[in-house]
């Protein structure tokens, strides 16, 4: 348990530190390059537009961090204690959650990236920053490639050029080829095709499930949920306004959770 409870504390911790890294080399590498092409034009600049794209993934991608940590899934306070106040919950629904020491309804799982529990109250929300979190990492990483490109004048256009990047790297690094900037860079780059193929694979996962009316602790469970259409159970997390929470970090717009919960 204190294990858990040290990892509920590291990966947030992590996960700030590559956004801030992330943050400082689009602002004092990607775009600084960008704006040195004296052929583009002002207004449509290929700075303006990667800083405007950007700042839209990452506003995104923390926003909905910051809201799946302030909203706890629903707490069931009459379930807290004993193991036979804990029999009265609905078993479907409900889960005591060890590292949070509390019951949540429509437990889903513990994200150690938030430190908080996912279920009915922020589970849009953690779908929405796996979803940017993945737009970020692999937009970073194309970005970063054109950066390697121009200033090592590396070709990308053979498939296997990505691949073989980081031994070649490695190699010219301790013979001084390559310098500590443009090496840190190229590490980073692997660490954001991994991140954000990781955040791809949860996200596509996660809304399987919402599909189905499952949760991941049903399916570990083995618990049988009622068959329903894949519009209601899609309608019940992301709610019928779900295109302003698309484009905004905004909590449960319209979503019957929150409806249930502000009667």
């Amino acid at each position: 348990m204190l294990a858990l409870r040290l990892l509920n504390v590291v990966a947030p911790a992590y996960f700030l530190c590559i956004s801030l890294v992330t943050f400082v080399l689009q602002l004092f590498l990607f775009l600084p390059s960008m704006r040195e092409d004296p052929s583009a034009a002002r207004l449509f600049s290929p700075a303006l537009l990667h800083g405007a794209f950007f700042l839209f993934l990452s506003t995104n991608a923390l926003g909905n961090y910051v809201l799946v940590i302030q909203n706890s899934p629903d707490d069931l306070d009459a379930c807290q204690g004993t193991a036979a106040r804990r029999a009265l919950c609905p078993p479907p629904s409900a889960h005591f959650c060890r590292v949070c020491a509390r019951v949540t309804l429509r437990h889903d799982h513990h994200c150690f990236f938030t430190g908080n529990c996912i279920g009915s109250r922020n589970m849009r929300n953690f779908i929405l920053f796996c979803l940017y979190t993945s737009l970020a990492c692999l937009y970073s990483m194309v970005a970063g490639v054109a950066y390697i490109s121009a200033v090592l004048s590396i070709s990308f256009a053979h498939p296997l050029a990505f691949l073989t990047l980081l031994p070649t790297s490695i190699s010219q690094f301790f013979s001084g080829a390559v310098l500590g900037p443009e090496m840190f860079v190229i590490l980073m780059l692997y660490l954001w095709l991994a991140v954000g193929l990781a955040c791809a694979g949860f996200c596509c996962h996660q809304l399987l499930l919402i599909l189905r009316g499952q949760t991941r602790h049903q399916v570990r469970k083995g618990v049988a949920v009622r068959a329903r259409p894949w519009r209601k159970n899609l309608q019940e997390v992301f709610g019928k306004r779900w295109l302003l929470g698309l484009l905004v970090p905004i909590f449960n717009v319209g979503s019957e959770s929150s409806k249930q919960r502000d009667k």
